[in-house]
Formats: C-alpha cells, sequence, structure tokens
C-alpha cells in the first residue's frame, strides 16, 4: 500500500434477529485505535463524511481505522424482525445492534464511539445494556447534537395531547401509505427552492453554506417514509437520563450548535451535569447538523478522545 493510501471494505455485520448492518471500514484491522461513528434518524453513514474527511492521514499512516455504519432501517441495511412490524422498535434496538457491530468487527482494539443526535442516543442504549464494554474497551465517546431523554411532548397543553393521542395513527398511516407519500416527495426534491428551506430553517444554522443544505437534504431524502414514521416514536421514548454511569467512566466530549432546534442546548446542559467530567462545547449560528456546519470542531474533540484512549499503548 502506497503512502497516503487508505485501505477501505465493507462489511455485513449480522444481528441476533438476523438484520444485516452495512458497513463501510477505513484502515487496518490492527490499528491501535478504531473510530466507530453512528449517524442519526433518517441519516445514513455518510451524514459522517466531513468528518471523516479531516482524518484519513491517520488512517493511511496505520494509527487509526473509522467505521461508518448505516443503522437499521437506514440507507443499506435492513429492518430484520420489525421487516414488517415496527410496533416493539426501539432505541434500545438500535444500542444492541451497535453492540453486535463491536463484538464482530472490533472485538479487541480500544474503541472510541461518535453519535449524531439518534446515534448518540444508541451509544447511550449500549451504555446502560452493556456498561462491561465502557473503561477498557470502549475508551471514549462524542455526543453529538443528542439528547438523553424528554424528547416527545410534555402533554401539558391542548396541542401536545393532542400530538400524543394522534402519533400512533399517524405513524401507521404513514407507513401504511408510503408509497403515496413518496410520490409527493418526488415532487419536492433537494434541488428544490422549497425543500432546502425546510431543510435549512429546521436543521441548520446562520452560517450553514447552500452546499451544505443540499449534501444533507439528499442524505435524508434517499431515507425512506418507514424510516421516518417508525423511529419517530422510539425517539419519543428514549430516556436514559438515569442510566448514564456507564459513559461517567470514559472520557466524554459533547457537543451541540446554540441554533439546534430537534435537541436544544438544554439537552446537553442536562447530560453535561449529569457527567460533570464530560466537556460541552456550544457552537455558535450552528443547527442540527453539526458534523457538517462545524467537522473541525468535532474532529478535534475525536482527537483529544483518541489520543486518550491510546496513551502508553505501543503500535502494534
Amino acid at each position: 500500500m502506497t503512502a497516503g493510501t487508505v485501505l477501505r471494505r465493507v462489511a455485513a455485520v449480522r444481528t441476533g434477529d438476523g438484520a444485516l448492518i452495512h458497513a463501510v471500514v477505513d484502515g487496518s484491522d490492527d490499528a491501535p485505535a478504531t473510530l466507530v461513528l453512528a449517524h442519526g434518524w433518517t441519516l445514513a453513514q455518510a451524514a459522517w463524511d466531513d468528518v471523516a474527511a479531516l482524518l484519513p492521514s491517520r488512517v493511511a499512516a496505520g494509527e487509526l481505522r473509522v467505521i461508518r455504519y448505516d443503522q437499521r432501517g437506514h440507507g443499506r441495511s435492513t429492518w430484520g424482525r420489525y421487516d414488517r412490524d415496527v410496533g416493539e422498535l426501539s432505541i434500545d434496538q438500535l444500542g444492541a445492534d451497535l453492540g453486535d457491530l463491536l463484538d464482530q468487527l472490533v472485538p479487541n482494539a480500544p474503541v472510541v464511539l461518535g453519535g449524531h443526535s439518534m446515534g448518540g442516543m444508541t451509544i447511550m442504549c449500549l451504555a446502560a445494556a452493556r456498561p462491561d464494554l465502557f473503561g477498557d474497551h470502549v475508551r471514549g465517546v462524542a455526543l453529538v447534537s443528542t439528547s438523553s431523554g424528554d424528547l416527545a411532548p410534555a402533554g401539558e397543553t391542548l396541542a401536545e395531547r393532542l400530538q400524543l393521542r394522534l402519533v400512533p395513527g399517524v405513524v401507521t398511516a404513514a407507513i401504511g401509505g408510503a408509497r403515496a407519500v413518496e410520490r409527493v416527495r418526488q415532487l419536492l426534491p433537494p434541488t428544490s427552492a422549497r425543500h432546502r428551506k425546510i431543510v435549512r430553517d429546521l436543521l441548520y444554522g446562520a452560517d450553514a453554506t447552500d452546499e451544505m443544505v443540499v449534501a444533507g437534504a439528499e442524505i435524508m431524502h434517499a431515507s425512506t417514509v418507514r424510516a421516518f414514521a417508525a423511529f419517530y416514536p422510539a425517539l419519543g421514548a428514549h430516556d436514559k437520563r438515569a442510566e448514564l454511569a456507564a459513559l461517567a467512566g470514559v472520557p466524554v466530549e459533547i457537543l451541540v450548535g446554540d441554533s439546534d432546534k430537534l435537541t436544544p442546548l438544554r439537552h446537553s446542559r442536562a447530560m453535561a451535569e449529569a457527567l460533570p467530567d464530560a466537556r460541552l462545547h456550544v457552537a455558535e449560528r450552528t443547527g442540527h447538523m453539526l458534523i457538517q456546519e462545524r467537522p473541525g470542531l468535532v474532529a478535534d474533540a475525536i482527537e483529544r478522545l483518541l489520543a486518550a484512549a491510546t496513551a502508553g499503548r505501543v503500535p502494534a
């Protein structure tokens, strides 16, 4: 392999219920550390491309292996036992999927985990279910634009109570009418000005470029209506606020945009209060898509975690 060349392979991780999790592995299997990146709701592994693009020199030098994967029901990954019925789908299942991926692709090397939005919740679920992994094996965690819970409407107002009552029916209708909804979506592609405005207003901060917005919109547009509808109630049910103890044993970097509308700053502050040794970074003029808007900030946090994870280790 010539200098600067990054070894890449595709892996398929089979979960306990038969789902196939599609992963892209950059770097040598004997690298002294592995970075595993989990994406958010209705996104795919490509959402991490801007951050990964800042790490290739370390990968090419044999110092790091990077694994990006598609969450269950997203990208090229399959649904497994939820292929016909998503009624019991939960973020805990995604945490179990991440555990299967670590068991099969990274059984030994020190690991740093990065999770954006639903990906951060995935890491929290893994930590709650398998705390033994955190410390010697998983040695650092980056939680980006995410939440440990309290995402569902509180039901304090009439509008919130209606939302809570209507969500199950809306999800069922959206999944059942997915083909019709997909046809409607094709009439409003990411290239349209209206589509870009909707995405920008919801997900991006003031400094985001049109290129960032279009790239993010295209990733989301490639996701299915089923993924959108099926995971919505799972996100609302996610609550690991009292189950973060395993993360207290490893370095944690928490990053959030000051303009994040999906997981506002209060969620990151709550996690920082629960994990007093964690470092909290608030990016100005930045929305929910911080991994696109401020990839350098995220890469710097990951570099600190990797340095701590490999401190005192001699490369193989």
